[in-house]
């Protein structure tokens, strides 16, 4: 998990803090359904999305699911992640994205395919599923 000293190291830390308005945050119980939902372009760009905050919220109107929000972090945060062994984390929790149910993403294009491998590794998730 990351340690909020950490933050103030990268420029507009806000976009990896969460905490916005409109935000859901849940109690994690026995059986609930954790859901990263990866937009693999930084956080502008996937908020912009409007069908990210749809799905984001008609899945966290269920009782049994817990759908938080990730996004490809910057150069400056991806530098300072890596070099602090921090994974891949969840905005709503801070957990690393490994640790939950469903690891899904969502393409507008062709070009974030990489941002996708990126993101995986950064959580240290195998991009081969033979070898998750």
């Amino acid at each position: 998990m990351i340690n909020n000293r950490k933050m103030l190291e990268v420029q507009n830390p806000t976009i990896y803090m969460g905490n916005e308005l409109n935000q859901v945050n849940k109690e994690i119980t026995k059986g609930m359904i954790r859901l990263a939902f990866c937009f693999p372009e930084v956080y502008e760009i996937g908020m912009s999305y409007l069908g990210m905050k749809i799905l984001y919220n008609i899945l966290n109107m269920r009782e049994d699911t817990y759908c938080e929000r990730v996004f490809a972090p910057k150069i400056d945060m991806e530098d300072m992640m890596r070099q602090n062994n921090i994974e891949l984390y969840g905005l709503e929790s801070k957990d690393s994205i490994k640790n939950f149910d469903f690891v899904t993403f969502t393409l507008q294009y062709e070009l974030t395919y990489t941002n996708i491998l990126n993101m995986l590794d950064l959580a240290k998730i195998d991009i081969y599923a033979k070898d998750r």
